[in-house]
């Protein structure tokens, strides 16, 4: 029976990739989603993927997401905590509602949805917890303060669980992307993004979604359960740890 994978923002961006990318490998894939209804019914029309809507920020609506999918589908085996916001301000001008809201998503929204498939997999001997950060949780980037507070503390939160999971068979582990050259990115001027962003990448490019879902991919297997605690940077050479 194929395994089950889960993917926070997965009708949507580098989320739809993974989805896709995982359901090709051979998965059983569920893409939760936080409220644009449109993308996710055209989503689910083209790939068949059936998409679950909660908001990752709330506890209980992710208990009652995930529950609602595992008597769809079945345990979760792989979950994939990819959904993420931005609510960019220079600090001195940052509120403390864009401050929270990134928090309570970007961060909080780990524990949030891995909280309550954790006891599952425990009991079942295997796992993989993939968590998408980003390179500005690495490097930090003025304007994000609140952002890469977050994505450094998927990080952390990455390594710390990692050791608790290794003994149960649940490896946990993060992928930082650069920039990708998703709807988002892409809506950039287009002037910006060829003068300003494009030459701080060494490979002269964007990245693609699917490349980041080709990372997931690999550390979804049963072949890489050596491999926890540990970051694979997918930046195009913008910055090395």
């Amino acid at each position: 029976m194929p395994k089950v994978a889960l993917v926070t923002g997965g009708s949507r961006g580098i989320g739809a990739a993974i989805s896709i990318a995982l359901k090709n490998a051979g998965y059983t894939v569920a893409a939760n989603y936080a409220g644009n209804d449109e993308a996710a019914a055209k989503f689910t029309a083209e790939t068949g993927i059936k998409a679950y809507k909660w908001s990752v920020a709330d506890y209980d609506a992710c208990a009652k997401g995930i529950a609602e999918v595992e008597a769809d589908l079945g345990p979760v085996a792989v979950l994939v905590n990819n959904a993420g916001i931005t609510r960019d301000a220079m600090f001195h001008k940052m509120t403390p509602q864009q401050w929270k809201e990134v928090i309570d998503t970007n961060l909080s929204g780990l524990f949030n949805m891995t909280h309550p498939i954790w006891g599952g997999m425990r009991d079942r001997k295997f796992g993989r917890v993939i968590n998408i950060s980003s390179i500005n949780g690495q490097k930090g980037q003025a304007g994000q303060v609140n952002y890469s507070a977050s994505k450094a503390g998927d990080l952390g939160f990455t390594k710390a669980l990692a050791q608790e999971g290794a003994r149960a068979g649940i490896t946990v582990n993060a992928i930082c992307p650069g920039y990708i050259g998703t709807e988002m990115v892409r809506a950039i001027d287009e002037k910006v993004l060829n003068e300003r962003i494009i030459p701080q990448i060494p490979v002269g490019r964007l990245g693609e979604p699917e490349e980041i879902a080709r990372c997931v991919v690999f550390l979804a297997a049963d072949d890489a359960g050596f491999i926890t605690g540990a970051t694979i940077t997918a930046n195009g050479g913008q910055y090395f740890v």
